[in-house]
């Protein structure tokens, strides 16, 4: 069957890691970024996320042996008071750790540096804190092919939208494979994963708003009536339309709007804030 696989697979490769980098340094889950140091400025990563069931170590590390540091955090969203506690100097590093919160349980904190000359700096503040969200363990034979079909799904999706515009018939069968890739990946493994790491297998419509399971849904309908439609037919436009939304649903970044635990109610609830 004719194709234009020259230019639609290595096309398809750098827009798929262009996605995936994205996704990489987006939402509200990966590190915070800081620099810290007054003669040299030092690059430090706070954790936003934390998987299993120890408390989420907390770390800068030690310029000097004058320079000091404090954490202040709450869980969230709740009234609690605010939570003071030095960092102690083990080895280069000034360490201390966030208390172990529930499946989709989450903290909000920040630091404080005081520096060998006493100046100070702050790595955020009780107006702008650090969120961080604690999961459960996900196991590897699990959370490994979901983002393996995952990453499939998204090659495949602009594959088929290359081949689409370029006319040949191997879009419709690369269609069909994207649509298995997304179904596997993120109707079945998808479910799985979060059920190990917050608790719930599926926190989209029609239950709740969590926008990774809708965006989710939308990529999977739309790549179902594209497939649908070109089925016994030449029609490109259902799959140009579908790799298009596939992509901007790739282009939400990861866990933004995501499953959020309700300390009042005592379950898993959706972050719309």
């Amino acid at each position: 069957m004719k194709n234009n696989f020259k230019v639609s697979i290595p096309l398809a490769i750098i827009i798929t890691l262009i996605a995936v980098i994205y996704q990489r340094s987006t939402g509200p889950t990966y590190p915070k970024k800081f620099d810290i140091g007054k003669d040299r400025q030092v690059r430090i990563k706070l954790p936003r996320s934390h998987g299993g069931i120890t408390n989420a170590p907390v770390e800068v590390p030690a310029l000097s042996e004058e320079m000091k540091a404090t954490l202040t955090y709450k869980r969230y969203p709740t009234n609690d008071d605010w939570t003071t506690v030095d960092l102690i100097k083990e080895g280069s590093f000034l360490k201390t750790s966030l208390p172990h919160q529930p499946p989709a349980g989450k903290i909000t904190y920040f630091l404080n540096l005081t520096y060998a000359d006493g100046s100070s700096q702050s790595l955020g503040s009780m107006q702008e804190p650090i969120y961080i969200r604690f999961k459960g363990a996900v196991p590897t034979a699990i959370l490994a092919p979901h983002v393996v079909f995952m990453f499939l799904s998204m090659l495949l999706s602009v594959v088929a939208l290359v081949e689409a515009v370029f006319g040949t018939q191997m879009y419709k069968l690369i269609g069909r494979m994207t649509l298995g890739c997304l179904f596997v990946g993120g109707m079945i493994l998808g479910p799985i994963v979060q059920k190990y790491a917050f608790g719930v297998y599926w926190a989209g419509f029609p239950f709740d708003v969590d926008l990774t399971d809708n965006k989710l849904l939308i990529g999977v309908v739309s790549w179902f009536l594209a497939v649908a439609l070109s089925w016994k037919s030449s029609r490109k436009w259902p799959t140009i339309i579908a790799a298009i939304i596939l992509f901007g649903v790739y282009s939400i970044p990861h866990s933004m709007q995501g499953s959020e635990f309700d300390y009042e109610k005592g379950k898993v609830t959706t972050d719309v804030d």
